[in-house]
């Protein structure tokens, strides 16, 4: 079921940064786990963050590790992503998807957590 949006990608040169956003107007954000994901032309979806409902448990892809940045905002009902120096492998559509509430404050990377998924933003790094 797709019931999130992601706004925010777009073409970008090597180096330069974007900031994805992913909402919905169905329900508070705040009480999943928020995961981003990507998938690459001919490549399987990757998992690149998630943020627990909380914002006190917060994973990275390796790939990703010190580029990427994944936050919430609660107050309008928000999770973004931030990715700097961004380099032509990234390219890739991008998903935020959303987990079922855990009982411990926790997110995980594995799509198969996740069963409520946007439509997708394409983000193109090419010089």
């Amino acid at each position: 079921q797709l019931h999130l949006v992601e706004s925010g990608g777009g073409l970008v040169q090597p180096g330069g940064s974007l900031r994805l956003s992913c909402s919905t107007s169905r329900f508070t954000l705040g009480t999943y786990p928020i995961g981003w994901f990507r998938q690459a032309p001919g490549k399987g979806l990757e998992g690149v963050s998630c943020i627990s409902p909380r914002g006190t448990s917060r994973n990275y892809a390796d790939s990703v590790v010190g580029r990427f940045t994944i936050s919430r905002d609660v107050a309008n009902n928000m999770v973004y992503i931030e990715m700097n120096n961004l380099q032509p492998e990234d390219t890739a559509v991008y998903y935020c998807a959303a987990a079922p509430p855990p009982v411990l404050d926790i997110c995980l990377l594995p799509a198969g957590s996740y069963n409520t998924w946007g439509q997708g933003t394409q983000v193109t790094v090419s010089s």
